[in-house]
């Protein structure tokens, strides 16, 4: 029987993140996928400064950005065709400006082009992949799980030490998990294709039809990555054949006469729902992407959650796979996980009603959308892997724009110098727990990388302590996805962060 540290269901964007992170913290992964391929469908688009440095981390921040279309800015349109009456439009030229929040940039890989790109890192730091092998079975024990695979060959059997579902909206493990689901549930099925046609448009474009001629009075057209090659999904409809389809891209497009080619196996069906697990982990099985968050692609953050899901969940299992953690550290992934999914969900479901189904309009509806900068940077991990201070309100939110450096929240990016160059304390953040401390502590032999700001890295503006909460004789623990686990505003000693370590480590 083969062994893994770990076993992956599921070869999307958050499988793939899931194995590329665990790579990069050394620990290699099995990553089982019942499809032939990663996928051919343009999906989600766009890696947002806050995965960006996520991506970073694993070496592929600047890949990302190369297989981002040629021509930059992107059109959003809510209209009755491509080429018929526009309701609204919104040309975007140029990312919002995040630099005071962030040293990352924007990426605009489609989903068809990041998903290789994260597997063949995958496979540099060490992953396997097979590919048309589903996971059909498992059993959990008290050291690890035994799945049954499937493919062209026959049955097998794996032992790892835990699983990781990140297999879909459907997901067959949470199902078999008996893990229920909560939110405003499904909001109708879709059928969608592939296809090939000279529409006299160039660049990005992303289309939301209210269209009567179409299944379910509405529609959505998006270029692809391939010139001249297009995407479009509308009602459910089981009868559909390629006569059928052409009438349909025809309205979309608002061409009455355009002789489309549909691309073979572009064909396929979805539905857009508003869904969360009700516990993203049990046992030794861990859930991430669609497989516990299900929401309309009206906000861009689905494939974005799915890639930092991996990234928050990989550093966890590596440090408890490595014997550097006990298993408690990993109850930590759903309190963590579950409460921000539960805000983006809402915040995307409100953009659909806004763009696509205003008849959905009631009094449950978010009052105001959140900054996409809170949605970012704002969101806070709030479990026993951080250690919260006296008066913390337990806010999910808070203003990134005005940062407080408190346990739970992202550690604030402040410009720095390291012999000179420009250096960000985002930059020294990912691969694992790192002390910052002011110039007057009394910090040495803490058992963590420790950086003295203001001595080991210049602070041109100062502003490092008070970004931060401390005096200059204070320290922050910042944990390796990027989050403080802990801070002491004035003197401390090196003993006190081995207690904290140990705390947040479940080791004591």
């Amino acid at each position: 029987m083969d062994e893994f540290p770990v076993l992956v269901a599921g070869a999307g964007l958050a499988g793939l993140s899931a194995a590329t992170f665990l790579g990069v913290h050394g620990v290699p992964s099995l990553v089982v996928e019942r499809h032939a391929t990663t996928s051919i469908y343009p999906k989600a688009r766009g890696q947002f400064p806050h995965t960006m440095e996520a991506l970073k981390v694993a070496g592929v921040d600047e890949r990302m950005v190369a297989a981002a279309p040629s021509e930059p800015g992107f059109r959003i349109v809510v209209g009755e065709s491509v080429t018929g009456r526009v309701f609204n439009e919104l040309l975007i030229d140029e990312s919002p400006d995040f630099t005071a929040l962030s040293p990352a940039g924007w990426a605009n890989a489609s989903q068809e082009a990041a998903e290789p790109i994260l597997l063949d890192r995958a496979r540099e730091l060490g992953a396997e992949v097979r590919f048309s092998t589903e996971l059909v079975s498992f059993e959990q024990d008290d050291d690890g799980v035994t799945a049954v695979l499937r493919d062209a060959d026959g049955e097998r059997t794996v032992r790892a030490r835990y699983l990781v579902a990140a297999d879909g909206h459907r997901s067959p493990i949470r199902h078999a998990l008996g893990i229920g689901v909560h939110g405003r549930g499904e909001l109708g099925r879709s059928s969608g294709i592939v296809f090939d046609a000279d529409l006299g448009r160039t660049g990005f474009a992303l289309y939301y039809l209210q269209n009567p001629s179409l299944p379910g009075n509405a529609g959505v057209v998006v270029s692809t990555d391939t010139p001249h090659r297009w995407a479009l999904s509308v009602g459910y409809d089981p009868d559909l054949d390629d006569v059928r389809w052409v009438e349909l891209i025809r309205a979309a497009t608002g061409v009455a006469d355009l002789e489309p080619t549909l691309v073979s196996g572009g064909a396929t069906s979805g539905h857009t729902a508003v869904r969360v697990a009700d516990r993203f982990s049990q046992g030794r099985v861990h859930l991430i992407g669609d497989a516990v968050r299900v929401m309309p692609p009206t906000g861009g953050l689905g494939g974005n959650t799915a890639i930092l899901d991996g990234y928050y969940l990989a550093w966890k299992l590596a440090t408890v796979v490595r014997g550097e953690a006990g298993p408690g550290l990993l109850d930590s992934h759903d309190p963590e996980r579950r409460p921000y999914a539960d805000i983006v969900v809402e915040q995307q479901y409100t953009g659909f009603v806004h763009r696509m189904r205003p008849d959905l309009a009631d009094d449950t509806l978010a009052a105001t959308i959140e900054p996409v900068s809170t949605l970012f940077f704002g969101y806070r991990h709030l479990s026993g892997a951080v250690l919260l201070e006296p008066d913390d309100d337990g806010a999910v939110l808070e203003n990134p724009e005005q940062p407080t450096g408190r346990p739970g929240s992202r550690a604030p990016h402040v410009p720095l110098l390291r012999d000179g160059a420009p250096l960000s304390t985002v930059d020294l953040f990912g691969r694992g727990f790192v002390l910052l401390t002011g110039p007057a502590g009394a910090w040495d032999g803490a058992p963590t990388e420790t950086y003295r700001i203001g001595v080991d890295l210049e602070d041109p503006s100062g502003s490092w302590a008070k970004t931060y909460g401390v005096t200059d004789a204070g320290a922050v623990l910042v944990r390796p996805d990027g989050f403080v686990a802990w801070r002491s505003a004035g003197p401390g000693s090196a003993s006190e962060v081995a207690r904290v370590l140990g705390v947040v480590l479940d080791r004591g």
